[in-house]
């Protein structure tokens, strides 16, 4: 690719971001405005913000790779990120809208009605946020060196400059508006290109590389059920406890809109996951060569050069790079928004001022963390922080919502069970890998027995704790469950 091309893609999605984000300063001026966008945000904008920020690094590069590498398999993902919405839509949208809270540790106060579940709370979302912050600092790192040939670094340290400026000047309201224009960029970046990569496939002959079996797994390796099981386990779960999608409920105006919200996002991301599956099958029939130099999640990127070339292939790619771009961009800022608000209220006593400063802490730390370590496959990685996900935030907000039997004891009990259990195997995996032998499997992706788990520490605790159940349980699980026109 022309690295002008690859320049000029960067600086017009990075300046549109940021002139998006200015236009949301002049109207955020309130502290609602910058934590939850005033709660007056409709369905069909919220779902296009929901979408630019969840569509992340793992969707936009990492399901193409997978594919690309194991092909079956790798289509667990975009299924079990899209039934991850359902479980959302069925169990938490509404009730989590009607508790009136900014932030899933304000939920967890007012459920508990218990100062210390708040700040265990607090400190796994921001566990959370950082460890799903630095896939998408690697994504944008290999995106510009491939592009543009500047070295790795450049693109982490772009992204956090261009969030933080962002999420300073307006917060919520103003990042609203940033997303949901990135949403349709993404969309845009990736059915473009593949629009023409299919027309010139079906007027010419193009020599197949890859082989005939797109996607049947090699002969005698079979399905690897505990695999198969543990991430399904960890995508599905895993969704219900992701801090700046949850956030975004907050901003509906009410339970119904949540609800509305929720099945547009269903749609929008059943339409997204049909692109990189099919970059994924391209890339196995005729860039087969990405996965044996590791460069199986730079697919999306290099297909239109490789296929159609010259100025047209600098073009579609430039297209793509801008798609990519703006996935880093749209999932860093909803992170940022959703830590940001919930160490301003920990910290800086929930002030304007504090929430600037939180956010500027909240991409700071990750940028660290992605600038020393190197990067993952990014669908892989995002893969293990669901699963912590699922262990930790997901038993809470489930069972507060759904039984009114959970103590404060409980939920902290589960949650520190969930992160020690999920985090120190994926820990163990990465420290001994095949010496473990047979079991490494069960640490490399520990949802399956984590997650259930959690949720038997949980109500075990919560069981055998009975006094530390709020009194003004009834009150809040009627808020949480009555319709808003009763």
């Amino acid at each position: 690719m022309n690295p002008a091309a690859g320049f000029a893609a960067l600086a017009a999605v990075c300046a549109a971001t940021v002139l998006i984000g200015v236009y949301g300063l002049r109207i955020s001026r309130t502290t609602g405005d910058f934590y939850v966008a005033s709660r007056t945000v409709p369905p069909w904008w919220n779902a296009s913000a929901i979408g630019g920020e969840y569509l992340s690094a793992a969707s936009f590069l990492g399901v193409a790779g997978l594919i690309l590498v194991s092909g079956l398999q790798g289509l667990w993902f975009p299924l079990g990120y899209t039934a991850g919405y359902l479980m959302l839509l069925l169990f938490v949208a509404a009730p989590l809208r009607r508790s009136g809270a900014y932030t899933i540790p304000d939920f967890a106060a007012a459920r508990l009605d218990s100062r210390p579940a708040r700040l265990v709370t607090s400190a796994v979302v921001v566990v959370v946020g950082w460890l799903y912050i630095v896939p998408q600092l690697h994504g944008a790192a290999l995106t510009v060196r491939i592009t543009t040939g500047l070295p790795a670094w450049t693109g982490a340290g772009v992204v956090v400059l261009v969030v933080v400026c962002s999420v300073v000047a307006g917060g919520m309201r103003s990042i609203t508006f940033v997303q949901a224009f990135q949403f349709w960029l993404k969309l845009t970046a990736l059915a473009v290109p593949l629009f023409f990569i299919l027309l010139l496939l079906g007027t010419e002959s193009r020599p197949i590389t890859g082989g005939g079996a797109v996607f049947l797994p090699e002969a005698g390796s079979g399905v690897p059920v505990y695999g198969t099981v543990s991430l399904l386990v960890a995508l599905l779960f895993g969704t219900l406890g992701l801090p700046h999608v949850l956030v975004r409920f907050y901003t509906n105006p009410n339970g119904p809109a949540a609800r509305r919200t929720t099945f547009i996002v269903l749609g929008l991301l059943s339409v997204f996951y049909l692109f990189p599956v099919v970059y994924g099958v391209l890339g196995r029939l005729y860039t087969p060569d990405l996965a044996a130099a590791g460069q199986a999640d730079a697919a999306v990127l290099l297909l239109p050069g490789r296929l159609i070339g010259g100025a047209a292939g600098d073009l579609l790619t430039a297209l793509v790079t801008a798609g990519a771009f703006a996935a880093f961009l749209s999932t860093t800022s909803g992170l940022v928004v959703s830590l940001a608000g919930v160490i301003s209220q920990d910290l800086f006593r929930g002030s304007v001022k504090g929430f600037r400063r939180a956010a500027v802490l909240s991409a700071l730390v990750p940028l660290a963390v992605a600038l020393s370590t190197d990067s993952l496959a990014l669908a892989g990685s995002v893969g293990t922080v669901f699963a912590f996900t699922a262990s930790t935030i997901c038993p809470l907000l489930l069972l507060g919502i759904w039984w009114r039997g959970l103590t404060d004891a409980g939920a902290i009990a589960g949650m520190l069970a969930g992160a020690v259990l999920s985090g120190g195997a994926v820990l163990l995996a990465a420290a001994f890998g095949p010496a473990l032998g047979p079991i490494r499997q069960l640490l490399e992706q520990p949802a399956a027995w984590s997650v259930p788990a959690a949720f038997v520490v949980t109500i075990g605790v919560s069981r055998a704790t009975p006094s530390r159940r709020p009194a003004s349980v009834s009150r809040v699980m009627a808020r949480l469950h009555t319709p808003e026109r009763l």
